[in-house]
This record gives C-alpha cells, structure tokens and sequence, in this order.
C-alpha cells in the first residue's frame, strides 16, 4: 500500500507493542502474487506445495474434488496466509498483555562482602558508633553477611488510551488476516481448478489426435492397397503418409503438453511429481443461470474476502489514527513487590512497596500532531483504496459477465462446426470409397474435422474458466465452484 510510514514504526513511537511488524504484509499477501508466463513457486506460492506423500508404484485416481482438497492442504500459498493468521492471532495475544496484570516472583540468596571504609564509614565515623556498643565490641572495617530473599512483583496499566486504541487495531488486524486467508483459499480452488481444466483439455486433445491417426493409419492402408492393386496413384499414398506423418507429430506435440501439465497440477496440490496420476472427472458443461450484473454486484459485496479484508484494514488505520490522539490523555498505572529478607544471623522481615503511577503529557504537540497526520494519511490512503475497489468489483463481475456469454456462444458455433466438418468427412469419405474423388478432399476434410474439435475444447476450457472467474468475482468459489461448472 502507497503510505508515508509503515504501522509499525508509528506504533513503536506511540509505546505500542510491535504486533503491527506482521500486520499488514500479512493483510496484503493474499492479493500480491503476480501471474507469471513461467509459473513458479519463487515468482507466485500458489504454484508450489508440501509434497505430502512419496512417489509410488500405483497409479492415483485424481477427481476435481479431491485435487481442490489436495491443494487446500498443501498449496504453498495457503499455507503462508495461515502462518500469516497465526502470527496475527500471537500478536493480539500480545497486545492484550497489556490489559492484564504482570505478576513474576524472584528470589536470591547470597554471600556479600563489604568495605565500610569504602562506603563511608572510616574510623572517626565508627568511633562515634562504638559508644552505643557494649565495650570490647570492635567494628571490623570488612564485614560478610549471607542475605535471602524472595519477592513477588505485580504491574498493571489501569489506563491508557494507546492502549486501548492499538488493542483494537490488532483485533481489525487480525480479522484481515482470516479474510486475507480465506481469499488465498479461493485463489488456490482457482488455481487448483484452472490446473485440472487444463490437463482435461490436453486430454481431450491427445484423444482427438490419436483417433485421428487411428483413421489416417486407415487411410493409407486403403491408399497403399489401392495403389498396389493400381486402382490408385502413387501420389494418394504419399498424400496419405504425409497426413499420417503429421498427425503423429500432433499427437506427440498434445501428449508432451499433458503430461507438463499434469505436472504443474500436482506440484501446486502437493503430490509427488513422479507419481502417475489419472484425471476421473471428464470435461464438465453445463449453462449458467443468468444473473443481472446487480445481482452479482451485491453478491461480490457480501462476499469477497478482500473487501472485507479492506474494511478491516480501515478499521485498523482508524485505531491507529485514535491511538496518537488518544496520547495527549494521562495514563495511570500501579506498581508494586512483597518481599521477605532474612540476613544470616539476624533473621528475617517483610517488606513491600504500593505505588500508584500517574502520567500526564504537558508539551509535545509537534511530535502528537505529526504522527496524527500520518495516521490520518494513512487512513485516508486505505478509505480511497477501499472506493476504488467497489468500483473494480463492479468492472470485474461485469467483465466476467459478458465472457461467460461470449464463451458460451463460442461453445455453440464451436459444437456446430464439430457437426458440419463430421458430415463432410463422412460425405469425403463416401465419395472416395464409391472411386469419384482421389483422396485430397478427404485428407483436407479430415484437417477441417481435427481443427473443429480442437476448437470445441479450447472453448469448452475457456467457458468453464469465464465460470470460474465469475464465481471469484462474485466471491463463491470455494463455496459453489461445482454449482458454476455444472457438476
């Protein structure tokens, strides 16, 4: 965030504990991992993991269900938002120390030496003592004695209105910190979600690339067949060869893409990257219920987490701004020990001391009005941030709107185009067998067929991640990413 001085230091000014050192980074985590072309855990957490279990010899059944489990337990970013929570949750326990009494005990015992002359008492000062002593009794100038004691401190602060003022700051802090957590949880069902939907696209692309050399492998047996039997020239077999040859390459091309995949999605759910894994879940499709962008609007304002988590942000700068104010009021205290000593020889006695502390701020405007400067442009800086929020929101849920629409619409022309290039190869492919057509518009009708489905399952993937987006956008993700992709 874009502030003068960090809470932190302000609060190390005002005497308040250092539970503000985590706060914010903590709060800001969740929304600072940039997308990268190269995804890695050093440049965004989501895309890592604690490897969970070893690598073994059995291949493992992986639904979309169990890979959002997966990652909601291992996903590296998770886990750093929930070690940010608990750092937060120590600090406010901190802070309420403050509120609480601070009771300690000591005790000692030990042998002391001392030097009478050294501390004053030189001989015309033990003279004068020696008349009140019994004659014959001689004040040595070293003397030893063996003191234990034990004693039981109490200190509490009665008032204090920094105090009160940062304990509630750390109270809004660490509601940021839970809604900071929570949005990592959705971007990880996001993360882990987008992964599946990708491997499931590349699956459906080495399927359709390996029916299709099924069908080119067909196709020049029959050309080779025809040309030995000379029904056919020798340029409908090379013609075939070439197809065949070329979808080969594509097969090869869509089964490296899956298994790099495959990889990414167990890396960022925290399986081994050597374990065989097979996706059970197909490509899922089904229509989204219409939603108005007010509707969705209202549903993004109830439920995003990194609005709530702004909100408490705000409330936190507030305290904070109170906190420096609140340092012109007195603060009142009370301090105070029971002991018991007992000096070898002599025995023993109780002592204590009660005292009631009292402070009072006289002059030092220039440094209180300063620091509530800052914390005012500090406030000011998050109450923006938090406007421009609800109007990204707006601009987000509707963006995801039409994409859902758009993709929907892809999906359709794209399933059309499907049929029309199955009818056309299916006609082709009469032709050619009833001896009308050489085999160039089979092998170009067969190009068109595998481009159509190819297209079919980009946009399928794209309608399910415009799903996707709309359900984060609108702050249901984790809750009902099923309902959106229709499973």
């Amino acid at each position: 965030m874009a502030v003068n001085r960090s809470p932190h230091s302000l609060f190390r000014q005002a005497a308040i504990p250092a539970f503000f050192a985590v706060l914010f980074p903590a709060i800001a985590a969740a929304s600072l991992y940039a997308q990268s072309s190269n995804p890695t855990s050093a440049t965004n957490p989501f895309y890592g993991s604690v490897t969970a279990h070893p690598a073994s010899d059995e291949t493992l059944q992986l639904s979309l269900d169990d890979a959002v489990r997966r990652g909601l337990q291992n996903n590296l970013g998770l886990k750093q938002a929930e070690n940010g929570e608990k750092a937060l949750h120590g600090e406010k326990n901190e802070a309420l120390q403050l509120f609480l009494p601070t009771v300690t005990l000591t005790g000692d015992t030990g042998v002391y030496q001392h030097n009478l002359v050294a501390l004053g008492f030189g001989p015309a000062a033990v003279k004068e003592f020696a008349r009140f002593l019994p004659p014959g009794v001689v004040i040595p100038g070293i003397t030893r004695d063996t003191l234990t004691e034990g004693q039981i401190h109490f200190k509490q602060t009665l008032f204090s209105g920094p105090v009160f003022a940062g304990y509630k700051a750390a109270g809004a802090g660490e509601r940021a910190a839970y809604f900071a957590k929570m949005s990592a949880r959705g971007e990880v069902v996001q993360q882990v979600a987008t992964a599946y939907l990708h491997a499931i696209a590349d699956a459906s692309q080495v399927d359709d690339a390996r029916a299709l050399e099924s069908a080119d492998q067909v196709l020049l047996s029959q050309a080779h067949a025809e040309h030995e039997a000379g029904t056919a020239a020798n340029l409908d077999e090379l013609r075939a060869r070439v197809q065949l040859q070329s979808q080969q390459q594509s097969l090869i091309s869509a089964e490296n893409a899956l298994d790099k995949d495959l990889i990414l999605l167990k890396r960022e759910i925290g399986i081994d990257p050597g374990q065989k894994i097979a996706l059970t879940d197909p490509a899922p499709y089904s229509d989204l219920a219409a939603q108005t962008p007010e509707e969705a609007r209202a549903s993004a304002y109830r439920n995003r987490q990194d609005y709530q988590n702004f909100q408490n942000q705000l409330v936190a700068y507030k305290a904070i701004h109170n906190a420096y104010r609140a340092q012109r009021l007195p603060t009142l205290s009370f301090n105070g020990y029971y002991g018991v000593s007992e000096v070898a020889s002599v025995g023993s006695h109780g002592n204590f001391m009660a005292q009631g502390t009292l402070s009072i701020p006289i002059f030092r405007e220039a440094r209180l009005r300063g620091d509530a400067d800052a914390a005012q442009a500090q406030f000011s800086a998050v109450d923006a941030q938090l406007a421009d929020l609800r109007n990204h929101i707006d601009q987000q849920v509707r963006s995801a709107l039409l994409d859902v629409d758009a993709t929907a619409k892809l999906v359709q022309v794209s399933r059309s185009n499907v049929e029309l290039a199955t009818r056309t190869l299916s006609d082709e492919t009469d032709r050619v067998n009833a001896g009308v057509d050489d085999n160039l518009p089979l092998v170009d009708a067969q190009a068109r067929l595998a481009s159509a489905e190819s297209n079919l399952v980009e946009s399928l993937y794209q309608y399910n991640l415009s799903k996707l987006a709309l359900a984060r956008a609108t702050g249901v993700l984790e809750q009902q990413y099923r309902v959106y992709l229709g499973r």
